[in-house]
């Protein structure tokens, strides 16, 4: 139960972090902010995961920054050292498979949401 409640604070300061983020006013075509919030969780998840791996790390303060605050954060930084430790690990097929899988099928994603709720707003 303490791992769970490690996860949900790093999480909300996470989430509520990437709305204050969000409400910085910012005039462009380019999803500027997204872009260095993904950025930023991608780097403090590298940092994160590095230190621990090299020094003694609670396993729940693990969990309370990657999983919970760089999580809540944006995953994509989950999805970043995920597809770095395959790359690491010389699995350099699946790795890129991963990545461009993973941005294809989530652009897909998204793209198929917005049409089911289109299309169902059309027939009511």
């Amino acid at each position: 139960m303490l791992q769970v409640l490690c996860v949900g604070c790093g999480g909300f300061i996470g989430a509520v972090l990437r709305y204050l983020i969000g409400l910085v006013p910012f005039h462009g075509d380019f999803p500027l902010l997204t872009f260095l919030v993904n950025f930023t969780g991608a780097f403090f998840i590298g940092v994160f995961a590095q230190l621990a791996a090299r020094l003694p790390m609670d396993k729940n303060m693990s969990l309370f920054l990657r999983t919970g605050l760089c999580g809540g954060f944006t995953t994509f930084s989950t999805f970043s050292l995920e597809t770095l430790t395959l790359l690491q690990e010389k699995k350099y097929l699946a790795g890129g498979v991963y990545a461009l899988l993973s941005l294809a099928a989530c652009v897909l994603g998204v793209w198929l949401g917005q049409l089911l709720v289109r299309t169902l707003f059309k027939a009511v």
